[in-house]
């Protein structure tokens, strides 16, 4: 991959700094891992910009997928553990809209900032990670049954 500089923030910029990428991201940790499942996001992604964000996230090592047991035309995306560690930038992003933006957000969101707003930060970082981590292995034994 060619960056523009030897900046890390504008590195992270180049690999993933388009909003449906983070959207995508964001969506793994939200137990989504098929393209129909993606489709389904309140955002309403078009289809050509899904399948372009997810080639491109798969050539840069943040996702990968398998192909389902039953049916080879169904893939089961996931994160690599290179993606897993965008799930603090995600937080902090999430954090900081919440402490910034005069918004209502939608029931998801609320629920999550409900269940996360007066707990650590770390710990609530490291347990998702955990969390997305047996939602993965759980997948692959899914895929090679």
């Amino acid at each position: 991959m060619d960056y523009r500089s030897g900046c890390p923030i504008s590195n992270l910029v180049d690999l993933v700094g388009d909003k449906w990428s983070l959207l995508i991201i964001r969506d793994f940790f939200l137990e989504r891992n098929t393209f129909k499942q993606f489709m389904d996001s309140p955002e309403a992604i078009a289809t050509n910009i899904l399948t372009d964000r997810l080639k491109s996230l798969k050539s840069k090592g943040i996702i990968d997928f398998a192909f389902a047991p039953n049916n080879k035309k169904t893939k089961y995306y996931f994160l690599t553990d290179m993606g897993i560690d965008l799930y603090p930038v995600i937080y902090e992003m999430a954090m900081w809209s919440r402490r910034n933006l005069d918004k209502d957000y939608n029931d998801i969101a609320t629920n999550w900032f409900a269940d996360n707003i007066d707990k650590d930060g770390q710990e609530v970082k490291a347990k998702s990670i955990e969390e997305y981590k047996v939602i993965r292995q759980d997948l692959f034994e899914l895929v090679q049954a």
